[in-house]
């Protein structure tokens, strides 16, 4: 009988611990949010403005940044309901790198290094 009652609390334990972790994946992944991915223009020049530029968009939400000092192009991936591209790009605004919709206020190459003052987009 003790036997008996031993082989069925293990029996009951192997079942219990193969179907309960199927079913919290199926729960997580309807929950998870899908990242959005956005790609837009950032004024600057070198590397120095290609690290200022991927640590300003280092926000809550933000998973990935990456900035082309060639095509001056900033691939962002992040999850919208913690942030937006509007937001980012208000961001780099502050730290001195105009985008297509938000521009420096003030003078910009007075806040940048000499090797980061770029020409500004007419």
């Amino acid at each position: 009988m003790k036997t008996l009652r031993i082989f069925l609390s293990s029996l009951f334990a192997v079942i219990l611990g193969v179907t309960a972790p199927a079913q919290t994946h199926e729960h997580m992944n309807m929950d998870a949010p899908a990242a959005k991915t956005e790609t837009f223009k950032v004024w600057g020049n070198c590397d120095l403005c290609k690290a200022r530029i991927e640590e300003a968009v280092k926000v809550e939400g933000v998973t990935n940044a990456d900035w082309s000092t060639k095509n001056k192009l900033l691939t962002v991936s992040f999850d919208p309901s913690k942030t937006s591209k509007d937001a980012l790009s208000k961001k780099l605004a502050l730290v001195s790198h105009d985008t297509e919709k938000y521009k420096v206020t003030g003078e910009v190459n007075a806040n940048l290094p000499g090797c980061c003052q770029y020409e500004r987009a007419k």
